[in-house]
């Protein structure tokens, strides 16, 4: 879990780097934490920016909220690193296990329920994590990225900022690691329709979406062939995608066939394994 310099220049330019410097001597952190291996920070720029970062991962899987769209990290990032090489913030986590331990059941229980009855988002991983398959049907999860869209810049119809679409890819995580592929499948699709139609809006920041489009696209193929190798189940499947090819976003047409292509290809071998 240690941060060096070499490791922290590894994952950005160099130019970059010295504005992560600049943006560490002027007390532009306002908030860092840890808990295990994970840090979170708010870094002042233009707005306040949310920061994650990985100690431990390769790398140190970097997040950030901002419009950066050039190779590498961003300098909220190495700013947070840099701190971290400075003094790595003290650990929470042992104070988080010790107050879940301590916590009465009841009590523990009235909070989480609670906590998740004002949270969609969250309540949704609950589901997941704990039994249940999907609450919601693939319109109702495209509607709510469609909404984060419009939210994003609420003034004008053209998208200017990256958008953190980690809810729905921690969501599918969550269905994909309970076996639950079909209800993987459908967030993956609800992200690969909502990013397709809402493409067009984007003028900025084209690594973020196209890379999450890809991630989405490819995460449905995986998913669906999955879930279900039965007849009516992989025509709908390859349907959609083939569909998309002709009415989607012209230049993402070549993606969608593809994607159909290897969904019909894999649900075909595994027929034949059967």
């Amino acid at each position: 879990m240690d941060v060096t310099e070499d490791g922290v220049q590894d994952i950005c330019t160099n130019a970059v780097f010295e504005r992560g410097e600049s943006y560490l001597s002027e007390n532009r952190i306002r908030e860092i934490h840890r808990v295990d291996s994970i840090v979170s920070a708010v870094v002042s720029g233009s707005r306040q920016y949310d920061v994650h970062v990985d100690l431990a991962a390769d790398g140190f899987d970097p997040w950030c909220d901002c419009p950066y769209d050039g190779p590498g990290a961003c300098k909220h990032v190495v700013a947070v690193l840099l701190q971290c090489l400075d003094e790595v913030p003290a650990d929470e986590g042992d104070r988080l296990d010790a107050a879940l331990n301590a916590a009465d059941a009841d009590d523990l229980r009235a909070f989480l329920r609670d906590t998740l009855a004002t949270d969609a988002a969250l309540r949704e991983q609950f589901f997941a994590r704990f039994g249940e398959s999907s609450t919601r049907s693939v319109d109702e999860l495209r509607a709510a990225i469609d909404r984060r869209f419009e939210e994003t810049n609420p003034e004008y119809y053209v998208v200017f900022e990256p958008i953190d679409f980690s809810e729905w890819f921690d969501l599918a995580t969550e269905y994909r690691e309970q076996g639950r592929n079909a209800s993987a499948a459908a967030v993956y699709r609800a992200l690969a329709e909502s990013l397709d139609d809402n493409m067009e809006r984007v003028d900025g920041a084209y690594d973020n979406f196209s890379q999450a489009f890809t991630r989405a696209l490819d995460g449905y193929v995986d998913c669906a062939a999955a879930a279900d190798h039965q007849a009516d189940g992989a025509t709908d499947a390859v349907d959609f995608l083939e569909e998309r090819v002709e009415s989607g976003t012209p230049y993402l047409a070549g993606q969608f066939e593809r994607a159909a292509s290897e969904l019909q290809e894999e649900l075909t071998t595994g027929s034949d394994g059967e």
